[in-house]
């Protein structure tokens, strides 16, 4: 598995690419940051598709249930700070610099799309771990003939209690395979509204190159015909002063001829 370059991390991954764009070196180590941890998720993805594959075989034992909740824990931890880093990403970056926006949607991209991979295996796990929970066995009875100085009152008792033990440490087993499962409701609400106000910020930037462009354009076209216009008018002034000079100088010739006479 290798991690996607959003920043100064280098990759050979086919995610956008993102050499060095930060002018910021908070910038360049909260993209870093991000990308590590969406690297950790994809790995606590893995750890726990092999887990899935070991519950309720020969090789499932408390040891293998410890390693998939440790897991867990460290990667639940992960994901619940992100969004934050995402977050202040938004707010060191300057206000129209599209590409750094671009990268920051790249990166909650990758991120929304590792969590909630890693999201649907746990809930496969935790189901697999529900359905073959590891039970505690029962410790060793006195047999028939030693019994048989025991009250029934007793026995039963004993019996009673021992269930009771049994349901018991079944449903703490229950409600700590449910809680690793990681609540991800508020984090997609935070990222969304991340998300959204980022794209939203940026489909603005577009809006404003587009009407900035439409402005540049149209503002050439009316210099092209102040141009053409201001030519005919040259052309106009020249024929009127040639005009002119050629009725300047016939009133010249006339007025010349007649003082001759």
């Amino acid at each position: 598995m290798h991690k996607t370059n959003y920043g100064t991390i280098s990759s050979n991954s086919d995610d956008a690419q993102f050499q060095g764009t930060s002018n910021s070196s908070e910038f360049n180590s909260l993209c870093d940051n991000i990308v590590t941890n969406i690297y950790t998720i994809n790995t606590g993805w893995k750890t726990l598709e092999q887990a899935l594959k070991t519950i309720g075989t020969s090789r499932d034992n408390q040891g293998v249930r410890d390693k998939i909740h440790v897991s867990q824990l460290s990667t639940n931890q992960i994901i619940s700070i992100t969004p934050k880093d995402l977050n202040r990403l938004k707010m060191i970056i300057k206000k129209g610099d599209k590409q750094k926006e671009f990268q920051i949607n790249k990166l909650a991209d990758n991120f929304t799309e590792a969590m909630g991979k890693y999201h649907s295996m746990q809930k496969l796990v935790a189901n697999k771990m529900k359905a073959n929970l590891l039970m505690v066995h029962s410790p060793e009875t006195s047999s028939v003939e030693e019994a048989g100085s025991q009250s029934e009152q007793l026995q039963l008792s004993k019996q009673l209690a021992f269930e009771q033990d049994l349901l018991v440490d079944r449903e703490s087993r229950i409600r700590q395979i449910e809680s690793d499962v990681l609540d991800v409701n508020q984090i997609m609400r935070e990222l969304s509204a991340l998300v959204h106000e980022q794209r939203e910020h940026v489909d603005t930037i577009e809006n404003s190159i587009d009407h900035a462009v439409g402005n540049v354009e149209e503002g050439t076209e009316q210099l092209l015909k102040a141009s053409r216009y201001s030519r005919k008018y040259r052309i106009k002034l020249c024929i009127l002063v040639l005009i002119a000079v050629v009725i300047v100088s016939a009133l010249i010739g006339i007025i010349v001829a007649s003082l001759k006479k």
